[in-house]
């Protein structure tokens, strides 16, 4: 009875309106901070391999002697091909993997992505395995140009090398397929969309010619860059590159046979996110997990690997690092023990996690552990939201008049009797009484501003590349200029309200909190980084107009200098909201980064129109409008009374 009571007396309460932006606020201090404890020990674990079949590092690996002679052939004949013509080099590339006896196959491609065209040719070659069926499938990669751009001398030969090596084994499950790209981020995308798909559609920006030859469902993808000249360079560690497009990642099963093969059985160190003198130390572990998150958020490709993986194929690249004793050699022993592992596979990788944040080679952190700090980000959003929605289906009740020449702080609040059930308590009169919510024009405004997110989305990803920085700008001045000029409309014409204000936020931030929330399940790193650079709207609420009354805490100061303080208020928050828009912070990104603008848009373009990179959708049609609708509500005045 007596907590009844209690409840029924808090119910009326004030003190439960002024509690959601705190409540907001603990939710970002929270989430922010839960990412810091992500590298202890006590919310992090040991890698382990969970498929059993595989028995990474259990085999004796047979690659060397007389192998390192016929590697050291085709990397000089790697660099007498990269002397041709492309056409050459296509033809060249084609006679040397039906000299090692396997069926070959070209793949001409071209896309067209801001007025740019990319265009190249793959070629493959299809080794069956003896006790394969047709059903399954492994890719060896070795891409003609590495991430960077530089040629792969050293790892083309040694894929070559060692599909004449595989072939010559009889003990393959699975077929083998040597797959050469042009490029190592459009032309994977190419063969892999081609090879998943029955009949493409060729289109004006996408011609991706069929695939002639194919095999089973593809179980795995490993791809080598070693681009060392042709006299040779030796290595120091393997950096193991996993992200794949939008933050897809591939079964960790996968990464820790690649660690347990290089590290256990070859004694090569294994680095992640090139981070190659790692202590395991807390703060090296954060260095990790924060070049994993703001790799994951970008969701661009990193390696020949990235396109396979949202196909479900799991895939890794092996890049060699570094300057020490280990050759090609260790390389290719490392590469047979990992095809040999995978060669073992019953099924296809599923017991592993596919959701997971790194710490080094050897540490992760699951989603159990790391998705509450993007949840708590989103749901900061949410509670301002449901606060604004309460707020707005109350009005204030006029006050008790004050009897006598009595003062304000002797007049006792009036009281009522609140019964529920058997529960009856003596509770403070409502201060607010029930109104009745105008919902179009805030739901008209909301949908318009989504409507028009369309715009910067279509023109930053559609125009001709020396167009794009002048449209980043164009947009950086219409975003800048868009939440005053509407709000005046708003406030002039439509004679917008208090109420209608909060409602229109309150539907905003309820789009933006439960969008992240969905995207954290995707691609964790997108939504908590999203959410951090959001996190001040939350908190964005009308300025004080001419006539509004000054917080009482600035006593007699601030009755003097209303102003002065007015204006201070209104420009420090203006200054802060316009910091906190998209294009600014993609300006101050690519500063901090030393990025170029015009470099930065044309990726962005080609990893929407060619991989189907979202990053530019999360961007412009879910954070830029929120940002957009807070400003209309900051410059608004408070709206009618």
């Amino acid at each position: 009875m007596a907590l009844s009571a209690r409840l029924l007396t808090l119910r009326n309460s004030p003190v439960l309106l002024k509690l959601p932006p705190y409540l907001s606020a603990l939710c970002i201090v929270i989430g922010i901070a839960w990412l810091f404890i992500l590298p202890l020990n006590e919310y992090s674990r040991q890698t382990y391999v969970s498929e059993n079949a595989i028995l990474p590092g259990q085999v004796h690996t047979y690659f060397g002697g007389s192998e390192h002679n016929v590697f050291r052939a085709y990397r000089q004949e790697v660099y007498q091909i990269s002397q041709v013509s492309e056409t050459d080099r296509l033809a060249a590339l084609e006679n040397v993997l039906r000299e090692i006896g396997l069926k070959v196959a070209a793949q001409p491609y071209r896309f067209t992505v801001a007025g740019e065209d990319v265009e190249g040719a793959n070629v493959y070659g299809l080794l069956r395995g003896p006790r394969a069926d047709a059903t399954e499938a492994m890719v060896l990669m070795a891409a003609w140009r590495n991430f960077e751009g530089e040629i792969n001398y050293s790892g083309l030969a040694l894929a070559l090398t060692l599909a004449r090596y595989f072939k010559r084994w009889s003990i393959w499950s699975k077929d083998i397929i040597l797959l050469i790209p042009a490029d190592s981020t459009y032309g994977p995308e190419a063969w892999v969309s081609a090879y998943h798909s029955t009949a493409p559609d060729i289109t004006a920006t996408r011609n991706v010619s069929s695939l002639p030859i194919k095999a089973g469902a593809l179980q795995a993808a490993v791809a080598l860059d070693y681009p060392v000249g042709p006299w040779g360079h030796r290595f120091d560690k393997l950096d193991i590159l996993y992200d794949g497009i939008n933050g897809a990642l591939p079964n960790l099963d996968l990464l820790n046979t690649a660690v347990a093969v290089a590290s256990g059985q070859m004694g090569i160190g294994c680095s992640i996110h090139s981070m190659l003198s790692h202590s395991d130390s807390y703060r090296d572990r954060l260095t990790t997990l924060a070049k994993g998150v703001v790799t994951q958020s970008a969701g661009q490709a990193t390696g020949p690997h990235s396109a396979f993986v949202p196909y479900h194929v799991d895939a890794i690249t092996l890049k060699t690092v570094g300057d020490a004793w280990h050759d090609e050699m260790s390389l290719g022993r490392t590469t047979e023990s990992l095809f040999r592992s995978i060669n073992n596979l019953l099924e296809h990788l599923h017991q592993s996690f596919f959701f997971y944040i790194l710490l080094n080679a050897n540490r992760f952190a699951s989603i159990g552990n790391y998705l509450p700090a993007a949840m708590l980000l989103a749901g900061s959003f949410t509670v301002t939201a449901l606060a604004l929605w309460v707020q707005s289906g109350q009005v204030a009740v006029q006050s008790a008049t004050k009897i006598g020449g009595t003062e304000t702080r002797d007049v006792q609040p009036e009281l009522e009797v609140a019964k529920i059930g058997d529960a009856v308590a003596l509770v403070p009169a409502a201060t607010t009484k029930p109104a009745e919510r105008e919902m179009l024009l805030p739901a008209a405004v909301v949908l318009a501003v989504h409507l028009a997110s369309f715009l910067p989305l279509y023109s930053l990803n559609s125009l001709h590349r020396q167009y794009l920085p002048t449209a980043l700008q164009a947009t950086t001045a219409t975003s800048l200029l868009l939440p005053a000029l509407t709000s005046t409309a708003l406030t002039r014409r439509f004679k917008i309200s208090k109420q209608q204000i909060q409602i229109m936020q309150s539907f905003s931030l309820l789009l933006l909190g439960t969008s992240l929330a969905r995207l954290a399940t995707l691609n964790f790193s997108l939504a908590f980084v999203v959410g951090v650079l959001a996190s001040p709207l939350s908190f964005v609420r009308p300025l004080p107009g001419p006539t509004a009354a000054l917080p009482t805490v600035l006593g007699k100061v601030g009755r003097e200098y209303r102003y002065g303080l007015q204006v201070t208020i209104g420009l420090a928050a203006t200054v802060l909201y316009t910091a906190t828009s998209p294009p600014v912070v993609l300006y101050a990104l690519c500063w901090y980064f030393s990025q170029d603008v015009g470099g930065l848009l044309l990726e962005m373009a080609k990893g929407w129109s060619v991989q189907g990179v979202y990053t530019s959708f999360v961007i412009w049609a879910v954070w830029w409008p929120a940002w957009v609708v807070g400003g209309i509500a900051l410059f608004s005045g408070g709206g009618q009374r």
